[in-house]
């Protein structure tokens, strides 16, 4: 009976209860819909916008929070690169601009010398490789990942072999940005570093960004020796800069006060990374009696450096080029200074023959041999440099021209990169998927089987002991999940099923709730039925398949259902059964997946988790809704 009769239908009252009515219904959706949704928002953000609580981040219309994105994923979540790059000094991504007049002419002479003048490949670093901070997997990530198994073979053994790495599996994989200013590191001679240079090549230069030791020696050297208050700086050196993009390294010993010259021996020496240091031809003899004072034969060089020189007068001036780690120590020592055990000696490149070969000075060379002089370039170019060695290289203004160029692409990228590091996680190098399926196909056959097989026997045969069988049935909800799993775990041990699909489905066969439903759904269908099968002959097989089941779909579906959703989110017991990773399940692989991943990641698995769920109730939802229905004989 209907609590609003139709005669009141159009009443005022009635339509005020039918509008608070749906009002209560709305407000209820919204309160289940908005968390949703901030969490799908949630599922697109990075490391500059984690701190966004919007249904619809801001990057979504916003083109300066794109770019900063944008910017934070090409120098790789390093703040102290993009500032080295940039030669700023900002201190988060969060307060990176756009230029506000970017140079084409300047960024077209840009790249015109980098084609004209290849620089080596570890002049500079792929963008969107390594994200520390959002810790997802980012565009050139995957696509070097691609490439691999492209060029090697999809399995990772197959990389391992063809590389000589040592990587467990795909998931395993990673790769760590190059960063060539400081001493210490320096290229590895490994064969996936060759295969990373390989597949830069192939990236366009909007991606890339160049190692510039002019803004390692602002940034990383002069800031942390005086400070970021230029006045202790010029009150160390007599000098009245304004701020230190006033400051600028010279190739070579500056003609400078005394402290400057300091300075930039000291930076040489001891923090700038060899790739970039040069020496002039009359360093060879100094460099040839470092050796002969360090090895004392050549024979001894031979052996160390795996060189077949004939005296020391053979031995060529390093260049940068080299490929051995023996003489890259030597040269280091020769940089640096290295004072002999034997006579106290110090050997020493003298100061005056250091020079600096970067690539920053490659393209000031590079303008000059075009225009000639400044007020040429500054007439064609707009600029108003006051001489060759204030120009640097248009980093900014070419990824900027680049980002405008891919905006579209970009904010694609950024909107379902998270997914695609959970897919790639969870599919394409994992068995999560495929076990998960096995297990809930398995699992929703097993409790369709044996469980209407159990109620279809207390229904039909009246034993004295049915209710106490049902309260025994019953009493094992009473224990939670926990208390009867070491229980299962050691039973399971001792019949050597561990790690096996039968350990997760055998101890869930039979379930007590679902035979009491079940019974009780039988106990009301009618007697006639089974009575007038009996006439006509029908086996009990017959009866129970023909008659029972195909009158039980409503509360079969809700007991499939329930069996799928308890096999589909399967963790603890899963985990402690199964703990080879090749059994793992979903939710398993979605624990790992969660541990080593940001806030982003996370939320974009729960959403991708929820979709199998969402579907099969939604293919589900009208036999359920339909309730129990006992069919009557027409």
């Amino acid at each position: 009976m209907p609590i609003v009769s139709k005669a009141t239908y159009h009443h005022p009252k009635t339509r005020i209860l039918h509008g608070v009515i749906y009002l209560a219904l709305i407000a209820g959706a919204i309160t289940m819909l908005y968390p949703f949704l901030l969490m799908l928002g949630g599922s697109t953000l990075s490391g500059v916008d984690a701190r966004e609580t919007r249904v619809l981040p801001t990057y979504w219309r916003d083109d300066t929070m794109l770019y900063r994105k944008h910017i934070e994923g090409l120098f790789n979540e390093s703040l102290d690169m993009m500032n080295v790059a940039y030669q700023d000094s900002l201190s988060s991504f969060e307060r990176i601009e756009p230029p506000a007049r970017p140079n084409p002419k300047l960024v077209a002479e840009w790249l015109t010398f980098l084609r004209t003048e290849p620089p080596p490949p570890y002049a500079s670093c792929l963008g969107y490789v390594y994200t520390p901070l959002s810790r997802t997997a980012p565009l050139h990530f995957r696509g070097f990942r691609r490439y691999l198994a492209d060029t090697c073979g999809r399995g990772i053994e197959t990389v391992n072999r063809r590389l000589g790495s040592d990587f467990i599996n795909w998931n395993a994989f990673v790769v760590m940005p190059e960063e060539y200013l400081m001493r210490i590191k320096m290229p590895g001679e490994t064969q996936i570093l060759k295969a990373m240079w390989d597949f830069k090549a192939l990236q366009p230069q909007g991606m890339l960004y160049y190692f510039s030791p002019e803004g390692f020696y602002r940034r990383m050297f002069l800031q942390n020796t005086y400070g970021k208050d230029i006045e202790k700086y010029n009150l160390a050196h007599g000098t009245r800069y304004t701020s230190y993009a006033d400051i600028h390294l010279s190739r070579r010993l500056p003609d400078g006060t005394r402290q400057e010259q300091e300075d930039w021996e000291m930076f040489v020496r001891n923090s700038l990374n060899l790739l970039w240091i040069r020496a002039d031809d009359a360093a060879k003899e100094p460099y040839r009696r470092y050796l002969q004072a360090r090895y004392g034969t050549i024979d001894i060089l031979n052996r160390n450096c795996g060189s077949v020189y004939g005296s020391f007068d053979d031995v060529p001036m390093v260049d940068g080029t080299w490929s051995q780690a023996m003489v890259r120590s030597d040269w280091n020592d020769f940089v640096t200074g290295w004072q002999s055990p034997d006579t106290g000696v110090v050997h020493a490149l003298p100061a005056h023959m250091l020079r600096i070969h970067s690539i920053e000075f490659q393209f000031r060379d590079y303008i000059e041999s075009r225009y000639r002089s400044v007020a040429r370039l500054n007439v064609a170019m707009g600029t108003s440099y006051k001489d060759f060695l204030s120009i640097l290289p248009p980093q900014r203004d070419l990824h900027y021209l680049a980002f405008l160029e891919t905006k579209s692409s970009l904010r694609r990228e950024f909107m379902t990169r998270n997914y695609k590091a959970v897919i790639d996680f969870m599919i394409l190098y994992g068995r999560g998927m495929y076990n998960t399926v096995a297990y809930c196909i398995l699992a929703v056959l097993a409790a369709l089987i044996v469980n209407p097989m159990a109620a279809y026997a207390m229904s039909r045969n009246k034993l004295r002991s049915s209710y106490t069988l049902l309260l025994f049935l019953l009493l094992t909800m009473a224990f939670p999940p926990m208390v009867t799993q070491i229980p299962s775990f050691l039973m399971l041990r001792e019949f050597h099923l561990l790690n096996t699909l039968a350990a997760l489905i055998i101890p869930g066969l039979a379930n007590g709730f679902s035979i009491f439903l079940l019974k009780g759904f039988f106990d009301a269908l009618p007697r006639e039925l089974y009575e007038a099968a009996e006439v006509d002959g029908g086996s009990e097989w017959a009866i129970f398949w023909r008659i029972t089941m195909s009158l039980s779909k409503p509360i079969l579906s809700v007991i499939a259902l329930g069996a799928f959703v308890g096999a589909y989110g399967n963790f603890m017991f899963a985990l402690l059964i199964c703990q080879d990773e090749r059994m793992w399940t979903l939710m398993v692989w979605l624990y790992q997946l969660q541990q080593r991943s940001g806030h982003p990641v996370v939320y974009a698995s729960i959403v991708i988790a929820s979709i199998p769920t969402f579907i099969v109730f939604v293919l589900c939802q009208r036999v359920i809704l339909r309730g129990i229905i006992v069919p009557s004989e027409k």
